[in-house]
C-alpha cells in the first residue's frame, strides 16, 4: 500500500514567492478583489484571524502559512493543491464548488503554457524531447506506473465501478450510472474492433481486466493483456480463473517493448487495444511505441488507441502549476500531446487512421462520478491510505473534470490499421483490412 511521496520534492516554502516588508496588506487586498469577482461565494482566513471574502462562503479556503498568499493573488492553483495535500491549508466546501472557484482563478489559457516563438519553440521543444526521452525508460516507467496504479487496489475500488474500469466511460442516451456507462464503453471498443469469435486481441495497459474479460466472455475472443502494475497483475490472474476463462484470457507483467513479436503470447494480433495508455508512454517514445505495436498487429488487422490529448498544441501539461502537481503526486512521467501529434505519429509508423471520435465531455462526467463517489466515502478511503493521498485524489479527479469541461484536456478514440497492401481483396476494393469503411456495425443490435 502506497503513502504517496512525490516522485519530485515540491518546494512550497514561500521563499521564491513571499512578499516583501509591508507587501502583505497589497496581498490581501489583490486577493480580496479576486474573491469578490468569483462565481461561487469564497471566504480566506490567514493567521492572525485576518479573512477576507464572504461571510457566509460555500468554499473557505484557510492558509495555515500567510507567505502562501501571493499564490492565490497569482493564481497559481497547482501550487495551491500542493500547498493543501501538505498539510498547509485547509478547504471547506464541496468539490465541485472548489473545482469552480479553482477555474476562474486560473489566469489565462493554461494550454499555452509552451507557446513560444522562433528559437524559443525550437530550443523548448529540444529541452522537451530530451526529457521526454530521458522520462521513459524501462526502469522509469516502471516506478511510475507502480507509484499510481499500485497505491491500493481496494482504495481504486472505492469508487471506481464494479469492473473497475479506470478510463473514460460512454454515455449514451438513458444510461446513467457509471457502471452501465462503463458496459457501453466496453461494448464500443469491441465494435470499433470489430471483435470476432476465435480472434486474437492484445490489450496494451489492461488494467484490472475489464476489457480483457468482456472481450471473451461477450464477443468470443481469445485475449492477452499486459501490465506493469504488480497489484493489478495479481488481481486479473485471479479474476481469470474464478471465472474458468485461464484457455482464453491471460495477463502478463511486462513493458510493452518486451511484448514477444512471434510465438507464444506474441504476434502477430488481429486486433489490438491501447486504452489509456499512451499518455503514459511519453512524447519521445510514441513513434517507437506505435511501431512496436504495428509489427504486434496482422496485416489487415485494427488497433484501437484511446487516450486523454492535450487541449493546445504545444503544451505537454497545463500551466498555472496544475500539470507540475499531477506529475509529483498523480501521474508521474505522464505527458499530454494533441490528437494531431498523435496520429501524426501513428502514420509515422505506418498505421492508416480510419475514425477518429471525440468523447472529451464524456470523461468530464466519468470523473464527476469518479469524484462524488469518492468523497461520498472518504472515512473508508482514509482507513485503507494515507490522509496525503486521499486529499491528492480529490483535488486530481474534480480538477481533471473541471479541465475536460473546459476543454483543456480531450479524450480521443483512433481507430486505425495496418494495411496488408491487397487493393482487391476486400468486399470495399482498397479497404487493404477488415475495416468496411462506414459504421453501420457499430449501431446494429
Amino acid at each position: 500500500m502506497s503513502t504517496l511521496k512525490p516522485m519530485t520534492t515540491p518546494s512550497i516554502d514561500g521563499n521564491a514567492t513571499a512578499p516583501r516588508s509591508g507587501a502583505p496588506a497589497r496581498w490581501i487586498a489583490t486577493v480580496s478583489a479576486r474573491l469578490q469577482s468569483l462565481p461561487v461565494r469564497t471566504r480566506l482566513e490567514l493567521p492572525g484571524g485576518i479573512a477576507v471574502g464572504a461571510e457566509h462562503a460555500s468554499v473557505v479556503l484557510r492558509l495555515l502559512d500567510a507567505r502562501l498568499l501571493p499564490l492565490l493573488a497569482l493564481g497559481q492553483v497547482g501550487r495551491l493543491a500542493e500547498a493543501y495535500v501538505e498539510g498547509q491549508l485547509q478547504i471547506d466546501g464541496t468539490m465541485r464548488d472548489l473545482a469552480e472557484v479553482a477555474a476562474a482563478l486560473v489566469p489565462g489559457d493554461p494550454t499555452r503554457l509552451d507557446d513560444a516563438a522562433g528559437p524559443a519553440r525550437w530550443w523548448s521543444r529540444l529541452r522537451r524531447s530530451s526529457r521526454s526521452l530521458s522520462r521513459h525508460q524501462p526502469r522509469r516507467d516502471r516506478e511510475q506506473i507502480e507509484f499510481h496504479y499500485d497505491v491500493s487496489n481496494d482504495f481504486y475500488a472505492l469508487w471506481l465501478d464494479p469492473r473497475r474500469v479506470y478510463s473514460c466511460a460512454y454515455w449514451p442516451d438513458g444510461v446513467n450510472t457509471l457502471a452501465a456507462a462503463q458496459e457501453a464503453k466496453l461494448e464500443l471498443l469491441c465494435r470499433k474492433l470489430m471483435l470476432r469469435p476465435g480472434e486474437r486481441l492484445l490489450d496494451v495497459g489492461a488494467g484490472w481486466g475489464a476489457l480483457l474479460l468482456w472481450a471473451a466472455e461477450h464477443h468470443g475472443v481469445r485475449a492477452h493483456g499486459i501490465t506493469l502494475s504488480t497489484q493489478q497483475h495479481a488481481y486479473v490472474t485471479r479474476l481469470i480463473a474464478e471465472r474458468g476463462l485461464a484457455d482464453r484470457v491471460s495477463i502478463a507483467l511486462c513493458d510493452y517493448r518486451d511484448v514477444p513479436e512471434h510465438g507464444t503470447d506474441g504476434g502477430p494480433y488481429d486486433k489490438i487495444a491501447s486504452i489509456g495508455m499512451f499518455e503514459h508512454v511519453g512524447r519521445a517514445q510514441l513513434l517507437p511505441y506505435f511501431r512496436k505495436l504495428r509489427r504486434l498487429l496482422k496485416p489487415g488487422g485494427l488497433l484501437m488507441n484511446h487516450g486523454i490529448t492535450a487541449g493546445g498544441l504545444h503544451n505537454e501539461q497545463l500551466g498555472a502549476g496544475i500539470g507540475d502537481f499531477v506529475e509529483r503526486y498523480i501521474f508521474p512521467g505522464g505527458e499530454l500531446v494533441h490528437v494531431s501529434h498523435v496520429m501524426a505519429a501513428m502514420a509515422e509508423a505506418g498505421l492508416e487512421t480510419l475514425d477518429v471520435e471525440n468523447l472529451r465531455p464524456h470523461y468530464a462526467r466519468t470523473l464527476w462520478a469518479w469524484s462524488d463517489a469518492l468523497e461520498a466515502r472518504l472515512d473508508a478511503a482514509r482507513a485503507l491510505t494515507s490522509e496525503r493521498v486521499v486529499h491528492a485524489y480529490r483535488l486530481y479527479l474534480a480538477g481533471s473534470a473541471m479541465g475536460f469541461e473546459r476543454g483543456w484536456m480531450s479524450l480521443n478514440q483512433l481507430l486505425a490499421s495496418r494495411p496488408d497492401g491487397k487493393v482487391g481483396a476486400t468486399p470495399v476494393r482498397g479497404a487493404q483490412s477488415v475495416y468496411p469503411f462506414q459504421r453501420d456495425h457499430l449501431y446494429r443490435s
